[in-house]
């Protein structure tokens, strides 16, 4: 296998153009943040999980508007 910058070894190229791909990236990215601003707030690591349930619960029904 190649190495692949982004992170997606083994991940055709199809598939990394997809709309849902990007989507799930995106939704990725947005977890990310959410984790670092409640980890900083809490004074800990919240851990990704935790933020992922609460930017779900938060945020998961909004509609980026890039979509």
């Amino acid at each position: 296998m190649s190495d692949d910058p982004g992170g997606c070894s083994g991940v055709e190229t199809w598939i990394r153009e997809s709309r849902l791909y990007g989507h799930c990236e995106r939704v990725r990215h947005e977890i990310d943040l959410h984790k670092w601003y409640e980890s900083e707030r809490a004074g800990h690591d919240i851990g990704w999980d935790r933020a992922a349930v609460d930017w779900m619960i938060r945020f998961g029904g909004r509609r980026t508007e890039r979509e």
